[in-house]
């Protein structure tokens, strides 16, 4: 259009780029706080730490989505821009700001609990609470504890075998839609030859109906590794 102001968004698509990298902090930070929480209930099980660990994990969820809501509403502003070419430049921040706090309008708390990452945080938690959770130590009860103890170690030892190579797992990696662990370099090179062959591939448990595994699916099972770095701790030391 004759006349039409033209718009660079360059600097834009530099602090959109920032932003993303300001989220790459926050996952590391859900990283670290899941860590922690993880590490408290197999070494003290500290009910009231472990929950301000999932406070935090929430916190974490909130400012996760406040960025990203921010970033849309830069990116939606700016699709705004390019596709009405406007003859003078309007007031991008403010645009910005009211697409953001339409955004924001409509949080609720909920969301924060579908946060992928605190999903994660809260499953991990539950398996090692199984694994590592406080034990009755009464006279009563001591058999019967070392018989499912007993039950409890042989399961747990199937379930440490890979799928793949039918070796204990190293670095165990979960399947976040069908649920089932592998060893993470033996998966990965599954999905990488699938991958040449311009082919899916599906995952290797037997009767597993899932037939497309991708890396995306893949999350480290740091309780499930606990668990196996403890039981060889435990293996290690009997006579």
């Amino acid at each position: 259009m004759p006349g039409s102001s033209v718009i660079s968004f360059n600097c834009v698509d530099s602090s959109l780029s920032s932003l993303k990298n300001c989220q790459s902090y926050i996952n590391t930070g859900m990283d670290i706080a899941t860590n922690v929480a993880l590490d408290l209930v197999e070494n003290c099980n500290d009910v009231e730490e472990v929950n301000s660990m999932e406070s935090v994990m929430l916190e974490y969820a909130a400012m996760d989505r406040e960025l990203n809501h921010y970033m849309q509403a830069v990116e939606a502003t700016v699709q705004q821009i390019k596709r009405d070419k406007p003859e003078n430049i309007p007031d991008l921040k403010d645009l910005v700001k009211k697409k953001f706090t339409a955004l924001e309008s409509k949080n609720d708390d909920s969301d924060l609990q579908r946060n992928e990452k605190y999903i994660h945080f809260m499953e991990q938690l539950k398996r090692m609470r199984k694994q590592f959770g406080p034990r009755s130590n009464t006279d009563a009860n001591e058999s019967i504890e070392q018989i499912d103890e007993d039950i409890a170690v042989t399961q747990s030892q199937i379930n440490f075998i890979c799928p793949i190579t039918q070796m204990e797992m190293q670095k165990p990696v979960r399947n976040k839609v069908c649920g089932h662990t592998y060893e993470e370099e033996a998966i990965l090179k599954i999905i990488q030859r699938r991958e040449n062959q311009k082919k899916k591939a599906c995952c290797p448990k037997i009767g597993c109906s899932h037939l497309d595994v991708k890396r995306s699916d893949l999350v480290p099972d740091e309780a499930l590794k606990r668990a196996i770095d403890s039981q060889s701790k435990q293996s290690q030391s009997m006579p």
